[in-house]
């Protein structure tokens, strides 16, 4: 008996890394040291010994249950999108840099072609934010995985100069807030998603009128990554005084996390259009209103809140970076939290 009859095959993990070099290398920043295949990542301070006083900053998540219609779809290289989108945002939410990633596959049977497009997505997403992907894990665990499915999960190192931190603590009464698209669903909701639509192959291929798509691409597009967004916003001189990366839990969970005692959010429904993705959801799960701003993005991946004063400049600079964005309220005093009207 060998480790292969056990259900675990080393050559096919030999052979994953060698498919997905090639995606690594285009992730690479000049801080990384050494290559892929060490025991450890290695990536030099060198770049920001000239900060004040550097910070670093972490997030680690996983894609969740839409990795399910991954599986149904047999499509592995977006998800890797998802999985970076969901670590990076949040450390550009508190105005750091992502510096470098790294990802851990767990799966039931290691299909090398199937490892290098999952690895493939996550690269794309590391190019996105510009962050090295400098290391990873692929476990194959017969007997705890189904064969065809695999988990995904990542971590993400960024840094800030202390100075530049995104607390929230600055933020007064009649500060603007302003929201910046989402590309849909993201990765959050999903097990509600699911359980609506009752999702299986046949029913993800069928094309979709009001979503002028299949049904699968409209849940299955990848969670948009923030990274570049936000830094345009800072490069244009706007002081962002607080910001709440809109992930599971909705607008009453996140907006409250970025505002200091005594500051009350007002954001308007009618402010934006929300995506036909979310009205499709709504109606064909019969979901009250408040669930689906309790659950889902509704189109708002990221709010910023900012003076007033401040809002042209903001809302220029993410156009000119390729970002729709809206005012889509205020704040007030008042017991801290969101009034969604």
């Amino acid at each position: 008996m060998d480790y292969k009859s056990a259900g675990v095959d080393i050559e096919a993990g030999y052979r994953s890394v060698e498919l997905m070099k090639q995606y690594v290398a285009t992730t690479m920043r000049k801080e990384v040291m050494g290559g892929l295949g060490g025991f450890s990542g290695a990536f030099s301070l060198s770049a920001i010994k000239n900060m004040e006083e550097p910070v670093l900053l972490s997030g680690t998540d996983g894609v969740g249950t839409k990795l399910k219609l991954a599986f149904l779809m047999d499509r592995h290289d977006t998800v890797g999108i998802d999985c970076v989108a969901m670590c990076v945002n949040d450390v550009a939410c508190a105005g750091g840099e992502p510096l470098f990633f790294l990802d851990y596959i767990a799966c039931g049977k290691n299909e090398p072609e199937k490892i290098a497009q999952i690895v493939k997505g996550v690269c794309d997403g590391c190019n996105q934010a510009g962050a090295a992907l400098i290391g990873g894990e692929t476990a194959e665990m017969p007997g705890f995985y189904p064969i065809d499915e695999y988990d995904l999960a990542g971590f993400a190192v960024g840094v800030a100069d202390k100075k530049d931190l995104i607390t929230g603590e600055d933020i007064r009464e009649g500060d603007a807030l302003v929201g910046i698209a989402s590309s849909g669903v993201h990765s959050n909701g999903f097990s509600l998603v699911r359980k609506v639509f009752d999702v299986n192959k046949e029913n993800l291929a069928e094309y979709i009128p009001e979503l002028g798509e299949t049904l699968g691409d409209a849940l299955l597009r990848p969670t948009k990554i923030y990274v570049r967004a936000l830094k345009s916003v800072r490069d244009a001189g706007v002081r962002v005084k607080g910001c709440s990366h809109v992930t599971g839990g909705g607008f009453y969970e996140n907006i409250p996390r970025m505002l200091p005692d005594g500051i009350r959010a007002k954001v308007l429904k009618d402010s934006y259009e929300v995506p036909a993705v979310f009205r499709l959801l709504q109606k064909r799960g019969q979901i009250e209103e408040h669930m689906m701003y309790n659950t889902f993005n509704m189109g708002i991946g990221m709010v910023l809140a900012m003076d007033p004063g401040d809002v042209q400049t903001a809302l220029k600079a993410l156009a000119d970076a390729g970002e729709k964005a809206y005012v889509i309220g205020s704040v007030a005093a008042g017991e801290k939290g969101v009034d969604v009207c």
